[in-house]
């Protein structure tokens, strides 16, 4: 026999597994150690009305988010959702915080604030808030600096409603302000903003990341791939949709857990099935269950009113092109790694140590989710 058939690269298997599993090891220490040490915020967002001199605003984050922000402690360990009692006590603090980030100003004059409520909803939590502006100020105002001093990339969505329509826009730290005032957005200029939250929710959710890379790894054809990003697009696509309009109503708890056990399943079936060509039933299945986790993202986000099937359909495409752009990647490198082994050992095929070690990689970073979402602080 070869010594090349007998060894992988001069290395005993025994060894070479054990290498396998080392690499892995490491993989998974470093993403649990960036998921850790994250303390990146979330999109907060706001819907201003204007009456007269009197701006309403509703505010919408995370209870995770002011925790960070404002040291209180109002959500369950795990699920993430707002206890109502511990926000009832701590509404003070969380009001104050708000308070201190968020302004109306007429000309330079700062508007009077009303007092206001923080109200508990699911995994977030909904603060109302008014000012009261002098009738001979200057042009109204919004600032809003939300989480910046948590982190520096958060985003605040607002939805400005006025006599001349609806606009949405995103507030950041280099652009923390807005007028009050101005035509409102347009259906187009709706769609581009919502197809890019789309993109970039994707790009950003990493569950759903390692889900499809997982689900690809035995790939070595472009058919089974196709048949693969298409289920999992019509699969999300129903439920996302279902769960936007209130048709279907999932708790975020659930649907948070069920997500890294997703990504288990197919990472752990990896290891005894080689069978891409029917992957496509079980990427439908568990695609339902992703389009509520979209859904959730979307939710964050707001529909505006006067465009909420546009502004749908947009999210949905700009998750749909976000995924075929890392499908793509994947599938490339994978075949990239295909012809580097082929070239090393002169064999066909994906050399299976390419599949157990990636796997062996993705499984625990699933388990470390699902833990993070129930029962870890």
């Amino acid at each position: 026999m070869r010594p090349g058939r007998a060894r992988l690269n001069g290395v005993p298997p025994t060894t070479t597994s054990r290498a396998w599993l080392a690499l892995a090891s490491i993989a998974v220490a470093a993403v649990a150690t960036w998921e850790t040490q994250a303390h990146n915020a979330g999109v907060s967002t706001s819907r201003i009305v204007i009456r007269d001199r009197t701006v309403d605003v509703e505010i919408n984050a995370l209870g995770r988010d002011y925790e960070k922000a404002a040291g209180v402690r109002i959500t369950e360990a795990g699920s993430g959702e707002v206890n109502r009692v511990a926000l009832a006590i701590m509404a003070p603090s969380v009001l104050t915080y708000i308070g201190d980030h968020v302004a109306v100003f007429a000309g330079g004059q700062r508007c009077a604030p009303r007092p206001g409520t923080a109200q508990p909803a699911d995994t977030h939590v909904l603060v109302t808030m008014s000012w009261t502006c002098p009738l001979d100020g200057g042009e109204l105002r919004y600032r809003a600096t939300l989480f910046h001093d948590v982190d520096p990339t958060a985003r605040h969505l607002t939805m400005i409603a006025t006599e001349s329509g609806e606009r949405e826009l995103a507030l950041d730290s280099t652009a923390p302000e807005v007028a009050l005032s101005g035509a409102g957005s347009s259906v187009l200029q709706v769609f581009g903003r919502f197809v890019q939250a789309g993109i970039e929710h994707i790009f950003l959710g990493y569950d759903h990341i390692a889900f499809l890379a997982a689900i690809v790894l035995w790939a070595q054809h472009l058919w089974p791939v196709i048949k693969i990003v298409t289920a999992f697009t019509i699969a999300h696509s129903i439920t996302l949709s279902l769960a936007a309009l209130q048709v279907v109503v999932v708790p975020s708890a659930i649907v948070e857990a069920a997500i890294p056990v997703t990504i288990m399943f197919v990472a752990v079936e990896n290891f005894f099935s080689r069978n891409v060509d029917g992957r496509w039933r079980v990427t439908f299945v568990f695609g339902l269950i992703h389009g509520f986790g979209f859904a959730g993202a979307l939710k964050e986000i707001g529909l505006p009113a006067n465009a909420a099937v546009p502004a749908l359909a947009a999210f949905n495409i700009g998750v749909e092109i976000g995924q075929v752009v890392i499908v793509a990647l994947i599938f490339r490198l994978l075949l990239w790694s295909d012809r580097i082994g082929h070239r090393a050992a002169a064999r066909d095929g994906r050399h299976p140590a390419v599949v157990y070690f990636c796997s062996a990689a993705i499984l625990p970073v699933g388990l470390y989710w699902l833990l993070v979402r129930t029962v870890l602080p």
